[in-house]
């Protein structure tokens, strides 16, 4: 493959209460609407194409485009599976569900005409980073895709109290491969802010400050890095509702898990009308849990995903992502 020019996108894969929520920030390539990915190219954003045989570039202008494609890292870079939907003379959609990425952090990805062009992206684009191949750099450049992004509504933010006579603060860390540019931070009265749109996990991150590397003051939490240093940690968790349907005669429900220590006490269950109900934050990931009805420990009967344990027991499974 040559020269491949890439889009990161930042999406979010979340499990509870984010359904509706859209992309503040754009970034050229793509929008974020609900809980679709949107592909957008529109030739009058690009002014050169790199033929892939030959290495040759060409005017934009002197293509005849019959059909786009996104070719990138979630498609093995093909050049004929994702082909886009003509809008109108210029532009070209394809949408597809955030689901159908996996949990990777980060995606590279192009627009490539008539199944033969690369569509370059200009110097001034917001979201591009040096294109690669077998480990070298080559003198071209990708879009890029994050499973992290801002968004005025997102569900953290990221606050640096202090440093009023900084010049520029930037967000890096785990969840956008410690980019160095692209999560500029806002400067308020007293402190710097972010607010990221962000998949539940935990995560290493630090700010830099004029080009200064810092961990967050104000988060005791920290581990060490390969740079005989720090980084500060967080654990973005999400909203999940437990329940249980029936069992109305029953005169105490627990609700027991790997997130409690399988506590049989902490998390008792509140009675509704047609069951029983609890909801807590977890991180993401997989979690085991039962139901202690009375005493007596049962599987979700309305869950069907079911793992055993190390001791050969079998729990019901909840997936946070």
């Amino acid at each position: 493959m040559k020269q491949i020019i890439v889009y990161h996108i930042y999406f979010i894969l979340a499990i509870a209460g984010f359904s509706s929520y859209a992309q503040t920030i754009p970034f050229k390539g793509y929008k974020i609407e609900g809980e679709d990915l949107v592909f957008v190219f529109d030739k009058r954003e690009y002014q050169k194409a790199t033929s892939d045989g030959r290495g040759r570039t060409f005017d934009f202008e002197d293509l005849d485009i019959e059909n786009v494609v996104v070719a990138g890292e979630f498609n093995n870079w093909s050049k004929k599976k994702w082909k886009m939907r003509r809008i109108d003379e210029n532009r070209f959609e394809l949408r597809k569900k955030l689901s159908d990425f996996t949990d990777a952090f980060s995606w590279e990805f192009k627009f490539v005409i008539n199944n033969s062009y690369w569509a370059e992206p200009s110097w001034n684009d917001e979201n591009i980073t040096r294109a690669k191949k077998n480990g070298f750099r080559l003198e071209t450049y990708n879009l890029k895709m994050y499973t992290a992004y801002p968004d005025g509504n997102g569900n953290v933010t990221f606050t640096l109290n202090g440093y009023k006579n900084a010049k520029k603060v930037i967000l890096s860390g785990s969840f956008n491969k410690w980019d160095e540019h692209s999560f500029k931070m806002n400067k308020t009265n007293d402190c710097w802010e972010l607010k990221l749109r962000i998949k539940p996990g935990e995560y290493e991150y630090k700010f830099i400050v004029d080009g200064k590397w810092i961990i967050d003051p104000d988060n005791p939490r920290k581990v060490d890095n390969e740079f005989f240093g720090h980084n500060s940690v967080i654990d973005i968790r999400a909203s999940k509702e437990f329940i249980l349907n029936g069992y109305l005669e029953a005169r105490k429900v627990i609700l027991s898990g790997s997130f409690n220590h399988w506590s049989e006490d902490q998390y008792r269950m509140t009675k509704t009308k047609t069951g029983w109900r609890y909801t807590t934050t977890l991180s993401g990931g997989k979690h085991h849990y039962k139901f202690i009805v009375d005493g007596n420990w049962i599987v979700d009967p309305d869950n069907p995903v079911k793992e055993y344990d190390f001791q050969g027991n079998i729990n019901s499974v909840c997936m946070i992502k």
